[in-house]
Formats: structure tokens, C-alpha cells, sequence
């Protein structure tokens, strides 16, 4: 029975996003179906849907997607960009450089990949095409480096996942082998993204140097100008203070995840409105209906997944899947490598918050049986699935920059690919030395 059930739920759910239905119809139709083959009261689908969004960390989420939004319309990501374009000055591939940077600081902010690359490609693609950068180059190293806004926090998908793995704890056996197991929580998450983050960004630099260097893509001539580093840096304080004030106060410890979403909304109002003076009651019209959209979507998405995920774990999927990996083999490297793989053949077709609400109740029980840190799988996850972004078909940041910049996805595809690969290695670095991860929070506490 078990089998069959298992069959019909991945095969409507694969029937369904064949013939073009949404990833929410696909998932909730799977799911419906596999209740009725059950036998289950209906109404228990509506009940484990309406609870999934009921925890108070999830507040964060459509919190900080209006944080991201009121600081575009506050001017706060145009002077982050101005302040990386001046300290890049006379670098190799500067330009290159300072979209990398400037999609750093910016993912510092809104939490989402697509996001940070409308908000930075629509100031540095056309600063690059007139510094003579070709212009699918340019849109690739943007598509590219947004894909920086999930990992450094804070980050949409840390909160998702955060709640995913809330209610799961390690099976007995785990425990057993292993000892106990840390806790996850969304401020362990947001602390242990930090380095992973840099670690990518630094992949991104290194392969965009080796590139311009090939194609003569050069910086400014007359070197760094210490003038215009401090006005960009005078004018753009504030904006640099705004992710060191969210992300401190966490830190700190002075308020949770939840509570700094409301207060980087109150920041960024203060500052839009009395400080840069460009918040305009028709821009903060336009940052609501941008949030509530992209809110509505991805709380759909979880109502199905949730179901979805729990029709799973009650079959014990996740638990039939770790026996067997165990059992073909104990060798870590190489289970990380399949899961790798296997996270970036999902990113390329499905939507990260979908494919994190999935995914989580399968591979959190095979990671706790291996002795992995819950927090490391997380960052190695959300890793992985962050070069989604950039792979077709569903790339949804080759399709921003395509339409920011005019080239064709097509033509982008192929200059994105040597940063994939970069990508790649560096997602390989993380999984293979989960100190990279883990040493920070531990540093701090958790």
C-alpha cells in the first residue's frame, strides 16, 4: 500500500506539471488524490494547511519581503550599488566586481534572489554595456550574483526552512549512533549563512577576474578616486547601517528573526522619508502590492507542500530512502555529492521555497541518520538550490536580467555557465567541510 501511495502522489504531482499546471495545484491535486485513496476525511487537508501557517516565525516572511521592497522604493539598494562601483575603481572587471558586491549587500537586505536582481541589474547592466562590457556577459554576472539574496542573511528561504525543520526531531537511532543533535532555528541559520555566503560571493570574483582579464574588461584608468569613495559612502551610510542594525540586533540577541523584519520596515520608512526624502505614498502603494503578491503565492505553495510533506513522512518515505542510502554506502563525500546533484536537477525545475518545503521531511531524516548538523544541511540546501536561479528552464533570474538588459535568455545561458561551475565547487567546499558553517554560531553560542 505504502508503494502504491507513493507511486500515485509523485505521479500525479510529475502528470500535473507536465500538462502546465502550477507547482500549488500540482502539489494540493497529489495530495487530494492520495487522501482519497486513503480514505481520509478531506477536511483534514484544509486542517494541516490552515496550521502550517499559523507559527509565529512565518511573520517574518512576508515582513521582510516588504523590507526588500520599501528599500528599493527608499533609494537605500541605488546608493549600495554607488558605494560598490567606487570601491571596486581601477580592479580588473571592476564593474563586475561591484555587481557582485553590490548584490552581497543588497541580499543583506531582501532575503530573495529574483529581487536583489532586478534591484542591482537595473543600475549596473546598463553601466556595464557603456563601459563596453558585452551585454549577455554582463546580464549572466547579474543573474548570477542574485543568486547571493537567499544565502546571506537574511534570507526568505532560511525562514522557510527554519520552519520546515521545526517540528522534526532526530529518530531514536540517530541519537543513538550519534549523540544528540543541535536544534535549528532561524537565527542559527542566519548566523551560519554569513560565511558560506562569502565563500560564494569570493567563487563569483575569482571566475569574473579570470574572464575580464580573457576579454580586456578593465576598470577605471585614473585608480581609485578617495573623493568619490567618501561621497558615495557619506551618502550611502545609511544604507550600509541598515543591514549591520538587522543583522547585529539578531545577533545581539536583541530581538528574534520575526521581530527585526518589523523593524527594518520601520528603518527603512524612517529612512525613505526623513532621511533620503524619496518614499512617495504611491512608491509605498507599489512596495504593498509587491508584497502581497509574492506573499500569496508562496503561502499557497506552502499550504500544499505541507500536506504534500506530511503524506510523505506517514508512509515513511524519508525513512525508506535513508535505509537505503546507508545501506549502498557510508562514505559522506559521496552521499553529498549525490544529494548536491540532486538538489541542483530539482532547482532547474522547481521553485526554491517549494522544493525546501518538500524536500526538508525526506532529507533531514537521512542526513540526522548520516550525523549531519540540521543547520549545516540547511545552508548546504538552500546552497544548492540558489544556482536554481540561474539554470533553465526555470532560471528565474536569467529571465529578470533578460528582460532588465534586452539579451536573450538563450545568450545569457551560455556566459552563465563558467559561474555555475565556480558555483559548484564552492557548494562542494561547504558540504565537504561543515566548519566553514558551523564555527560561527558556535563561536556565538548556539
Amino acid at each position: 500500500m505504502e508503494q502504491q501511495i507513493v507511486g500515485l502522489l509523485f505521479g500525479s504531482f510529475a502528470i500535473l506539471l507536465l500538462i502546465g499546471a502550477p507547482i500549488t495545484v500540482s502539489l494540493a491535486g497529489a495530495a487530494m488524490a492520495a487522501f482519497l485513496v486513503l480514505g481520509k476525511n478531506p477536511i483534514s487537508f484544509v486542517q494541516i494547511a490552515f496550521t502550517s501557517v499559523g507559527s509565529f516565525p512565518l511573520m517574518a516572511l512576508p515582513a521582510f519581503i516588504l523590507a526588500g521592497a520599501l528599500m528599493e522604493a527608499a533609494g537605500i539598494s541605488k546608493r549600495l550599488v554607488d558605494i560598490a562601483e567606487s570601491l571596486a575603481g581601477p580592479i580588473t572587471g571592476g564593474l563586475g566586481v561591484a555587481t557582485v558586491l553590490a548584490c552581497l549587500f543588497f541580499g543583506a537586505i531582501s532575503g530573495s534572489g529574483p529581487a536583489t536582481t532586478a534591484a542591482v541589474g537595473m543600475l549596473m547592466i546598463p553601466a556595464m554595456t557603456k563601459r563596453n562590457y558585452d551585454l549577455s556577459y554582463a546580464s549572466a554576472i547579474t543573474a548570477s550574483s542574485g543568486g547571493l539574496g537567499i544565502i546571506i542573511p537574511p534570507s526568505i528561504p532560511m525562514v522557510i526552512f527554519g520552519i520546515s525543520a521545526l517540528g522534526m526531531r532526530p529518530p531514536p537511532e540517530a541519537i543513538s549512533l550519534h549523540g544528540p543533535f543541535s536544534s535549528v532555528s532561524i537565527s542559527k541559520l542566519f548566523i551560519a549563512g554569513v560565511i558560506p555566503g562569502l565563500i560564494m560571493a569570493s567563487s563569483l570574483l575569482v571566475m569574473n577576474y579570470i574572464i575580464s582579464r580573457k576579454k580586456g574588461y578593465k576598470g577605471t584608468d585614473e585608480g581609485w578616486d578617495t573623493s568619490s569613495i567618501a561621497t558615495s559612502l557619506r551618502r550611502g551610510a545609511w544604507s550600509i547601517f541598515a543591514p549591520v542594525f538587522i543583522l547585529g540586533g539578531i545577533y545581539a540577541g536583541f530581538f528574534t528573526p520575526t521581530e527585526s523584519a518589523v523593524v527594518a520596515i520601520f528603518y527603512t520608512l524612517f529612512v525613505g522619508i526623513f532621511i533620503h526624502r524619496e518614499m512617495s505614498l504611491q512608491k509605498l502603494f507599489v512596495s504593498l502590492r509587491t508584497t502581497t503578491w509574492i506573499t500569496g503565492r508562496v503561502l499557497l505553495i506552502l499550504f500544499a507542500a505541507t500536506v504534500f510533506g506530511r503524506l510523505l513522512v506517514e508512509q515513511r518515505i524519508p525513512a525508506i530512502i535513508a535505509d537505503s542510502l546507508i545501506s549502498w554506502t557510508d562514505n559522506m563525500y559521496l552521499i553529498w555529492t549525490v544529494l548536491i546533484f540532486f538538489l541542483l536537477f530539482v532547482g532547474m525545475f522547481m521553485e526554491t521555497l517549494a522544493a525546501i518545503m518538500i524536500l526538508v521531511p525526506v532529507l533531514l531524516p537521512v542526513t540526522y541518520m548520516l550525523g549531519v548538523d540540521p543547520t549545516h544541511v540547511g545552508i548546504v540546501v538552500i546552497c544548492a538550490l540558489s544556482v536554481g536561479f540561474i539554470t533553465p528552464p526555470l532560471g528565474e533570474n536569467l529571465f529578470v536580467a533578460s528582460g532588465i538588459g534586452g539579451a536573450t535568455v538563450e545568450q545569457i545561458v551560455v556566459k552563465v555557465l563558467p559561474f555555475v561551475a565556480v558555483l559548484l565547487v564552492a557548494i562542494f567546499i561547504i558540504a565537504f567541510f561543515p566548519g566553514l558553517t558551523l564555527w560561527l554560531p558556535g563561536l556565538m553560542g548556539y
